[in-house]
């Protein structure tokens, strides 16, 4: 008995640091405003009368998430305005992020979808970049304020945040409100709940990780080399020495990595038929006939319930065989829950079926986001932690908000044929595990369980969507 509370006590030890807290809150500001722009959008605007293709093109709306990569080198260099000098780097950005995004989501709740569309949409885009650089302030403090043998319950702590901010509150509990008091209501109740992530802020510690001497030797000889260019005038060479440090070293690091095209394409495309899925669920939903308290009882009760076990089991499978191995099995999990919906759109509006695919839906979602952030941590250079993170995962965001836009005009091409339109999703969804098979048989990498395993010995650990992200659909 006393060996087996001794096992208990390590297994749980990671979870009991209070840094894993400050990641679960962190987690729920991530997710809260998923849910405004994706999927309770999505009933919002087809409940006011929105067809189906206009409904998947506002999918480009979120591009933000998929290219904010382009504007997180600004997040790990610039220093805000009083912000950077009272917080700190990392804790500086975060709250004057979520100051702006609360502004972002008070707008979108004064907007009218049935009487003006695109500024809707403009209100969106606003939401969604404010929100895409709240994801690479807290993803690059979630990698720096960790051990890399942490990763894979950093990541799980900020998974099940980001479900009870975007499953629990933001989706079930916006549809709640939007029932009983109206979407624009509901929007601004909910713009209220980042009060959370910046109280979670302001009562954490700034992380200090200093760069590798590898990294700061390969800077110094790069900036060397600039200072002999003494034609220059010596403001160009410091104008073109921070560029280099802050915009080109972080994809130069990346790409003298064994393998990096192929892992770039995986990340790529891994996701894709969960992107088309997840775009027009809610949808989906409504025509079957579901009411929004139906969808947010399924979605509060089954649907998180489901999500936190997918996210538990997904921390073991990554501790006890590894990140890729881990990868490959929760996509095909997911590739197979997907079939569920087609079963749904047969059955038509059966409560036990619905209850069966969202379930199975949000435990591969847990299940494969596990791996896939921790994976996805594993990849960066701490020297360059915001920019290669937000590179990575925006690489995974853009196939599934760019390719998941055509999700409504699939359908309607299919006359409305749901259950073909799912199996469909369940069949792309395959696509990115013959290039992780590739990984593993090439590109393997030795040190990934290390990276992700919170105990000596492998034992349970545990991450999106994102949006999430890293998120979920």
């Amino acid at each position: 008995m006393t060996s087996l509370r001794a096992r208990i006590n390590s297994w749980t030890a990671t979870y009991r640091d209070r840094r894993m807290l400050t990641l679960l809150v962190l987690g729920f500001s991530s997710g809260l405003p998923a849910p405004l722009v994706f999927s309770n959008l999505s009933i919002w605007l087809r409940d006011v009368g929105v067809s189906r293709t206009e409904i998947g093109l506002f999918a480009l709306a979120a591009t933000p998430y998929a290219i904010n990569f382009l504007w997180a080198p600004l997040v790990d260099r610039l220093r805000l305005p009083w912000f950077t000098a009272r917080f700190g780097r990392r804790r500086g950005w975060a709250l004057f992020t979520q100051t702006l995004l609360i502004g972002a989501i008070l707008l979108l709740s004064l907007t009218r979808p049935e009487e003006n569309l695109l500024l809707v949409a403009l209100a969106v885009l606003f939401v969604t970049f404010l929100s895409a650089t709240q994801d690479i302030v807290i993803d690059a403090y979630r990698i720096e304020v960790l051990e890399p043998h942490q990763y894979g319950a950093g990541s799980a702590a900020a998974i099940w945040g980001w479900h009870l901010g975007g499953t629990l509150v933001g989706a079930a509990g916006g549809l709640y409100l939007a029932q009983y008091f109206g979407w624009n209501v509901a929007y601004m109740v909910l713009a209220a709940g980042l009060l959370i992530g910046m109280a979670a802020v302001l009562m954490s510690p700034e992380p200090h990780r200093p760069p590798s001497a590898e990294t700061l030797a390969e800077e110094s000889r790069a900036l060397a080399h600039l200072d002999r260019w003494r034609h220059l005038p010596q403001q160009l060479r410091q104008v073109l020495g921070w560029i280099y440090v802050s915009l080109l070293a972080p994809f130069a690091e990346f790409t003298r990595r064994r393998g990096w095209i192929l892992i770039l394409a995986f990340i790529f495309i891994f996701k894709l038929g969960d992107a088309l899925l997840g775009r027009m669920s809610g949808v989906f939903y409504r025509e079957l006939g579901f009411s929004l308290t139906e969808i947010a009882e399924v979605a509060k009760v089954y649907g998180l319930a489901a999500n936190i076990f997918g996210v538990l089991l997904g921390g073991i499978l990554v501790a006890r065989i590894g990140l890729l191995k881990a990868l490959f099995l929760s996509g095909l999990a997911t590739a197979a829950t997907n079939l569920t919906y087609s079963w749904l759109a047969v059955s038509g509006q059966s409560t036990l079926v619905f209850i069966v695919a969202l379930a199975s839906d949000n435990f591969t979602t847990g299940l494969v986001t596990v791996a896939f952030v921790a994976y996805l941590s594993s990849l960066c250079n701490s020297a360059y932690t915001a920019t290669q993170y937000a590179l990575l995962a925006s690489l995974g965001n853009l196939a599934r908000i760019w390719l998941s836009a055509s999700s409504g005009w699939m359908v309607d091409s299919l006359d409305g044929d749901w259950a073909v339109f799912f199996m469909l999703t369940a069949v792309i969804a395959l696509l990115g595990l013959p290039l992780l098979w590739l990984l593993m048989c090439y590109f393997p990498s030795p040190d990934a369980k290390a990276a992700t395993s919170p105990m000596s010995e492998p034992m349970p650990v545990n991450e999106l969507e994102s949006n999430t992200p890293g998120g979920g659909r």
